[in-house]
């Protein structure tokens, strides 16, 4: 048995791992959008480093675009094989799939028009709409805690990782000449204590563990902060300057927790009484997907719920639908909160957003979660003073600011306790994956340190024999 990294690998994003059986059935690991190098990622996005024909099964950890971006892009390249998922993350993967061809195909045409003043060669989009309903046909469901044989050799399982709704880690026992062979691949794992979700499931013994490691070498700020400091920016920004703070957000999750942190102030009559919008569709229609989903929410939540029935919804807020009232938004100079993806600020209407806002300084971008460095949330996080968007130089002139306690990703605590429930004696390999490098070679230190003797730092492309 072999597994290759064909993503995510010595970088945060386009998770794909590929198993390879002695028998040649081959089961791909999550097949995800590499995002935020702009250089690099057309290239990446254009070649998987395998033939998708030849890939039996497809399993997939959850419906964030890094993990499962490219799926239509797989089938359209003649996967035929059954994609399975969590219930939840099927919901999401449905509207977030359609959103993402919709992006692309927009991008596509907004730089084309940019591409055609220069004299450059015309751009396609990776996949259509059509090709994500292709897809959809193939994705299978199975809920947490339940095993299913995809073929007389191969079980699988789900645990909760606590990342995002329907999140899972990946359990797999591979029977082979006579032996089982168990691996587990985390996907992303949340954290413990989250605000909204419930925290990541305890599993059996694994041989060979495949760990993601973003924040594998530092520690969250405490998320009691994150209510106080999201007021304290708003009523700034807002209030004091009469400007407009910016939130690239995640459609699914971050979204969610942002909207219940403000609820949460204006359960104590503390919220900053300007209109706050959240200008994204997708994360519209992904509100009402966790809202149809309160099984994953916490004991906190179910408590808020006893005496607010929508813990995501509050006065003032206004979920925009159409082009035209987004660019509205950007002709209304009146002070205000505009919550839009993507999270990494590197695509959809927050593009535009930041495009817009970014010269004036009484406006605050507010950055509330992992952004790769070569993003533009990225860039902006690192304190460049101009950044080019659309193709274009801005000057950043507009403040920018983080809150870190929202990641949903683990920290180091967090996936040390991950991995709490494992012999580190009995692993024999232990893959760091999703996490930047010089990220991983620390992670790597502290996981030798407690025991794990075998870890590996995959780079892409690269292919390991499992014993």
């Amino acid at each position: 048995m072999k597994i290759a990294f064909h993503g995510a690998a010595r970088n945060v994003t386009g998770s794909k791992h590929l198993i390879t059986l002695k028998d040649q059935t081959r089961i791909l690991l999550d097949c995800g959008l590499f995002q935020g190098r702009a250089a690099e990622t057309e290239e990446w996005n254009a070649h998987f480093g395998f033939e998708p024909s030849l890939v039996n099964f497809l399993i997939l950890s959850h419906a964030h675009i890094d993990h499962c971006g490219l799926i239509p892009k797989l089938v359209a390249e003649g996967f035929e094989g059954e994609i399975w998922c969590t219930p939840p993350t099927f919901d999401l993967v449905k509207i977030l799939l359609l959103d993402s061809a919709k992006i692309q195909e927009q991008d596509a045409f907004y730089l084309n028009k940019q591409r055609t003043k220069r004299g450059q060669s015309l751009i396609e989009p990776l996949y259509t709409e059509e090709d994500v309903l292709v897809a959809l046909r193939q994705f299978k469901v199975l809920d947490y805690e339940t095993d299913h044989r995809l073929n007389p050799q191969v079980n699988l399982r789900f645990t909760d990782a606590g990342h995002i709704l329907g999140s899972a880690a990946v359990h797999l026992a591979v029977h082979e000449e006579g032996k089982t062979s168990r691996i587990t691949f985390s996907g992303d794992v949340g954290r413990y204590g989250d605000l909204l979700l419930n925290s990541p499931q305890t599993f059996p013994q694994a041989d060979y563990l495949i760990i993601e490691s973003t924040y594998g070498d530092s520690f969250h700020e405490t998320a009691e902060p994150t209510e106080e400091k999201l007021r304290q920016i708003i009523q700034e920004t807002c209030i004091e300057k009469g400007g407009k703070v910016i939130i690239p957000a995640f459609s699914v999750g971050r979204t969610q927790e942002i909207l219940y942190n403000l609820n949460a102030l204006e359960l104590k009559g503390q919220l900053p009484k300007v209109p706050y919008y959240v200008d994204s569709p997708l994360s519209g229609k992904a509100t009402q997907v966790v809202k149809k989903h309160p099984e994953v929410y916490n004991h906190g939540v179910k408590e808020v719920m006893i005496k607010d029935h929508d813990p995501f919804d509050f006065e003032g807020l206004v979920f925009i639908e159409s082009v035209e009232d987004s660019i509205a938004l950007n002709d209304d100079k009146s002070p205000c909160v505009i919550i839009s993806a993507s999270g990494m600020a590197d695509a959809g209407r927050v593009k535009h957003h930041i495009r817009n806002n970014i010269a004036n300084p009484n406006n605050t971008i507010l950055l509330v979660g992992y952004c790769e460095p070569n993003s533009l949330g990225g860039r902006l996080m690192s304190g460049q003073e101009v950044v080019s968007i659309f193709g274009d130089e801005h000057w950043v002139n507009a403040q920018v600011k983080s809150i870190r306690s929202m990641s949903a990703h683990g920290d180091r605590n967090d996936l040390i306790k991950f991995l709490s429930c494992q012999h580190p004696a009995k692993i024999k390999s232990l893959f760091l994956v999703h996490g930047e490098y010089e990220v991983q070679l620390n992670f790597q230190k502290t996981l030798q340190e407690k025991g794990f003797q075998r870890v590996e730092i995959p780079n892409r492309h690269q292919e390991f024999e499992l014993l």
